[in-house]
C-alpha cells in the first residue's frame, strides 16, 4: 500500500475572453484581490491572477496564451490547466511515477510563477486530456517572481 503524497491546489489557469470585465467580476462581485494587475497592463506580466486565500489564486489567461490566430471560441473550455503542489521529494516521487507509467511530460521542468512565488514545474495531461501542472518550491524561492507563469 503506497503512502499518501502531500499535495494542495496552488492555481487554477482560466482562459479569458474579456480581461476587464473578468477582473470587475472578481474583484468588485467575489471582492477577490488581484495581483500583477498594474504589471500586466504596463505589459510587464503575461497575465494577472485574483488571490483566493494565502496558498491559492486563479490566474486569468489573455486570449493571446489560448487561441490560435483567427479562432473564435471553438470551445476550448474555459479551465486552461489546474496545478497542484507538493514538496521537492514527493515531486521528485511522482515525476519517476509519472515514467513509470508512461505519462508523457508536455514541458518542464520549468520555473514558473505560482500563489506562492516561482517554483519549479512539469505539465501532463490526464486520461480526460485535461492539463496537470505538477509543481514544488524550493527554499529561497518564495519573493521570486518571474514574468512566466503557470
Amino acid at each position: 500500500r503506497s503512502k499518501r503524497v502531500p499535495m494542495q491546489m496552488d492555481h487554477i489557469v482560466l482562459n479569458v475572453e474579456n480581461m476587464e470585465e473578468m477582473i470587475a467580476f472578481y474583484r468588485e462581485v467575489l471582492e477577490l484581490q488581484p495581483e500583477r494587475l498594474d504589471a500586466y497592463r504596463a505589459g510587464k506580466a503575461p497575465f494577472p491572477s485574483v488571490r483566493i486565500n494565502e496558498q491559492t489564486i486563479i490566474d486569468l489567461f489573455p486570449r493571446e496564451f489560448w487561441a490560435k490566430p483567427g479562432q473564435h471560441r471553438v470551445d476550448p473550455g474555459n479551465l486552461n490547466h489546474f496545478c497542484l503542489s507538493t514538496t521537492k521529494t514527493a515531486w521528485d516521487h511522482l515525476v519517476e511515477r509519472l515514467r513509470a507509467h508512461d505519462v508523457p511530460l508536455e514541458s518542464g521542468p520549468v520555473r514558473r510563477y505560482g500563489a506562492r512565488g516561482t517554483g519549479v514545474s512539469v505539465y501532463l495531461r490526464d486520461p480526460d486530456g485535461n492539463q496537470i501542472e505538477l509543481r514544488y518550491y524550493a527554499e529561497g524561492d518564495a519573493g521570486d517572481h518571474p514574468s512566466l507563469g503557470s
